[in-house]
C-alpha cells in the first residue's frame, strides 16, 4: 500500500493471475473500501485457483503511524511496515519516481522478504500502544523546550534593539524587572513594545507551566516503574551523571526493546560504524545515522557529561588516553565512539546487571 493524505494506492499480485500486478486507488482513510478491496482480491484468487490464500500487506513507515497496521491485525490480516530508507532503489542520477513504481517496488520487496531474504529490507518493529504512548512525555518536553528557547530569544532580541542586554526572561522577577527597565538612552519602554513583551511573557509563562506539568508526569512514571521489578529506567537514574530526563529518553526510545547483541544496540541508535571497502580501499565513513535520532543525540550529550561526572571510570580514561595520543585532533570522533561504548555498557547494565567499570553511583556520592 502506498499511502498519502488524499489517496491510498493498493498494488496487488494475486495467485493465478500470472505476473500481472494490479492497482486500485482509494480515498485516503477509506478503511471500508480497503477491506472491500481485500475481500474482492480473495474472491478472485479463489475463483482462479480453487484455494483460499491469506492476505499479506506491506506499507512504508510514515506520517500515518501504526493505526492502519493495528487495524489490519484486528481483521486477521498479516501486515508489515518497512523502513523506506532500507529498500534498494536505482542509483541513477535522475531516476523515475511515481506512486505506481513505488507500489511495484513494495510488492517485490515483500516477495523477497517472504522468500526468506531478511536483508532485502528492514522491517519496523511496531511498539505496543503503551510503549508508543510512553514516549510522548519526553518528546513533548523537547518540543516545549524548543518553544521556550524561541520566546526567550525573541524577548532578548526586542530588548537588545533598545539597548537592554541584561534582562533574563526566565528569572522569577521578570515582571518586576520589566517595570524597572530603561532603554540605552534613558527612556522608559515604548507603550506598544512593552505590551508586546507582556504578551510574550504570558506565552512564556504558559510554556513554563506546561514544562513543569510534563516533568511531574515523567517523574511519576519513573517512580511507578521503580516500584516494579525490574526497573531499568530507575537503575539508570542511580548512576551519577544520569538524571530523570536522560533515563526516561534512553528507556522509552530504545532500551526497553530486546537486542540480541551490542551491534544491534549501536545500530538502533545510529552509532554503528559505516565501512567503505572496495578492492584496496578500506576506510570508515563515520556513524551510519540510520537509527533513532533522539537516542543518538541523547547519547552524545551523555558522553560529554560522562567525562565530567565519571572521570575515573574506565570509559572516561579510555577517552582521555585516545585523545592524548592523537594530540586532541580526533576529539569529536572519539566522543562518538565513547557514546557507542557507553550505550552498550548501559544496555548490559540494565539487562544483565553488569556494572560499568569505575562508575560511581549517586548513593556512593552522598
Amino acid at each position: 500500500m502506498e499511502l498519502s493524505k488524499t489517496t491510498w494506492l493498493v498494488t496487488s499480485l494475486s495467485p493465478g493471475g500470472g505476473e500481472k500486478i494490479s492497482m486500485h486507488s482509494l480515498a485516503g482513510g477509506d478503511i471500508a473500501g480497503l477491506l472491500e478491496r481485500f475481500a474482492e482480491l480473495s474472491r478472485k484468487a479463489r475463483a482462479r485457483t480453487g484455494r483460499c490464500f491469506p492476505i499479506i500487506v506491506i506499507q512504508e513507515a510514515g506520517l500515518d503511524g501504526f493505526w492502519i497496521h493495528r487495524m489490519l491485525g484486528t481483521e486477521g490480516i498479516e501486515s508489515h511496515i518497512v523502513d523506506p530508507a532500507s529498500i534498494a532503489i536505482s542509483r541513477r542520477r535522475r531516476r523515475a519516481k511515481t506512486d505506481r513504481i513505488d507500489g511495484e517496488t513494495l510488492v517485490r520487496t515483500l516477495l523477497a522478504y517472504k522468500r526468506g531474504e531478511p536483508r532485502v529490507c528492514s522491517m519496523v518493529r511496531v511498539p505496543t500502544i503503551e510503549e508508543e504512548d510512553r514516549r510522548r512525555i519526553t518528546r513533548e518536553r523537547k518540543v516545549l523546550i524548543a518553544e521556550r528557547v524561541l520566546h526567550v530569544n525573541r524577548l532578548k532580541g526586542l530588548l537588545f534593539s533598545q539597548g537592554i542586554s541584561d534582562y533574563e526572561p526566565l528569572h522569577r522577577d521578570r515582571r518586576k524587572r520589566l517595570e524597572e527597565l530603561r532603554t540605552g538612552d534613558g527612556r522608559a519602554l515604548p507603550v506598544h513594545l512593552k505590551a508586546q513583551i507582556c504578551r510574550e511573557l504570558d506565552r512564556l509563562e504558559l510554556l513554563l507551566k506546561q514544562i513543569k506539568a510534563v516533568e511531574i508526569e515523567r517523574d511519576a512514571l519513573l517512580a511507578k516503574e521503580k516500584a516494579t521489578m525490574p526497573a531499568p529506567a530507575a537503575m539508570l537514574t542511580d548512576i551519577r551523571g544520569i538524571g530523570p530526563e536522560f533515563a526516561a529518553i534512553l528507556h522509552t526510545e530504545g532500551l526497553f526493546r530486546h537486542f540480541d547483541n551490542r551491534r544491534q544496540v549501536a545500530a538502533y541508535a545510529g552509532l554503528a560504524p559505516t565501512p567503505w571497502q572496495s578492492g584496496s580501499i578500506d576506510r570508515e565513513q563515520g556513524v551510519s545515522k540510520a537509527g533513532n535520532p533522539r537516542m543518538r543525540t541523547t547519547m552524545i550529550e551523555l558522553a560529554w557529561l560522562w567525562l565530567r561526572y565519571q572521570p575515573e571510570s574506565a570509559l572516561a580514561r579510555w577517552f582521555q588516553d585516545r585523545v592524548h595520543r592523537s594530540a586532541g585532533r580526533f576529539k569529536k570522533s572519539t566522543i562518538v565512539a565513547l557514546a557507542r561504548k557507553l550505550l552498550v555498557a548501559l544496555w548490559k547494565y540494565i539487562n544483565a546487571g553488569v556494572v560499568i567499570e569505575g562508575a560511581v553511583t549517586k548513593a556512593n556520592c552522598q
